[in-house]
């Protein structure tokens, strides 16, 4: 009969290497006060045996539980999924953090919660009850509530905010929007534009503000006017159809359009196609977030790149930053966006 293996725990790593479990356990959470020669000697014994180290081992010590949880909007999160609409901002979302947390013997975990609930309150006190995590990460809208970043405050949680500036509890995180909006206005610009609408985001999210006035601020300083071409939207598919159709119905319809989210600029396309305008030809249209299906559209849609992933990750360096005890940015971190220009940007029309 074949014999199993046991497995490696940390007791045969305290054995191995001739000290407490304790000290095992401050070497593997990487905590300070650890002479370098008992690191490298419990190390040797950890890479000898084979050790993985579990979260049951690393909460040892009692003051941690090495989980840092990711909160998204239910409602919106569900839709997205079951529509198959290929936004990838949960898997960027783990692609950043999950690759951060394992630098530091964390695990990252995602909770869906609906800030729009009267029960959010009790259902993120339960999540933490349950989890204990050493710090949280907020999207919009969770962001901008206060009862869930007050309630994390009081619970003396670390936490970062993507996509907020405002508030007095945790770590702002800013994915570029207000500059990404006036380098995608100012791109269109330079191509000769005079007419560049704006698509609108849900006012519930403080980045819609701030990606407008990216727009506005380019149009400004370029001289050029805005009245009647900012149309607002809520992200949706369905609402930048009817904003492409008040803009594009217009006798001085624009010749350009940037729209505040990926769903609303192929919703500008499909209006554009059944009023018998070509993009770029007659019409230039650029996106915001660059999710899988904009490089699909016909013709690719040019997009501002989210950094989705690195603010995660750095969301994920400032908690652990912050739980230990270190200085954070007083100000808030802003991640520069992208840029990726595909097919659905040219010179305006020479009559226009």
């Amino acid at each position: 009969m074949a014999r199993v293996r046991q497995a490696v725990t940390i007791k045969h790593v305290a054995a191995d290497a001739g000290v407490s479990l304790q000290t095992v356990s401050r070497v593997i959470n990487k905590e300070p006060n650890v002479r370098p020669q008992m690191q490298e000697r419990v190390q040797a014994s950890i890479d000898k045996l084979g050790y993985v180290p579990s979260l049951a081992a690393q909460r040892m010590s009692g003051s941690r539980s090495y989980l840092i949880l990711a909160l998204n909007d239910r409602e919106r999160t569900i839709e997205q999924w079951r529509a198959r609409a290929g936004t990838d901002w949960v898997d960027q979302m783990l692609l950043g953090g999950m690759l951060k947390c394992a630098e530091f013997g964390y695990r990252m975990m995602f909770e869906l919660v609906d800030t729009h609930s009267d029960h959010v309150e009790r259902e993120l006190t339960a999540a933490i009850a349950a989890l204990q995590p050493d710090g949280v990460i907020l999207t919009p809208p969770h962001s901008d509530n206060r009862l869930i970043t007050e309630l994390l405050d009081s619970h003396g949680i670390p936490f970062a905010r993507i996509g907020s500036a405002g508030g007095r509890f945790g770590i702002p995180l800013i994915m570029g929007d207000e500059q990404a909006s006036a380098d995608a206005t100012r791109h269109l610009i330079d191509l000769g534009h005079k007419k560049v609408a704006f698509i609108s985001g849900s006012r519930e999210y403080e980045l819609s503000d701030w990606r407008q006035t990216g727009w506005q601020s380019a149009m400004d300083s370029a001289g050029l006017a805005t009245d009647g071409l900012c149309a607002e939207g809520d992200f949706s598919f369905a609402s930048g159809r009817e904003a492409a159709t008040n803009l594009l119905t217009r006798p001085d319809r624009p010749t350009a359009i940037l729209a505040s989210s990926d769903q609303m600029a192929m919703a500008c396309l499909e209006v554009a196609r059944e009023q018998g305008l070509k993009v770029p030809d007659d019409l230039s249209v650029i996106s915001f977030d660059n999710t899988p299906l904009v490089s699909l559209t016909d013709p690719p849609l040019t997009a501002v790149d989210q950094p989705i992933a690195e603010t995660a990750s750095q969301a994920v360096e400032v908690i652990i930053a912050a739980k230990n005890g270190n200085d954070i940015p007083g100000e808030p971190i802003i991640v520069p966006a992208g840029f990726i220009e595909r097919e659905s940007t040219a010179p305006p029309p020479s009559d226009t």
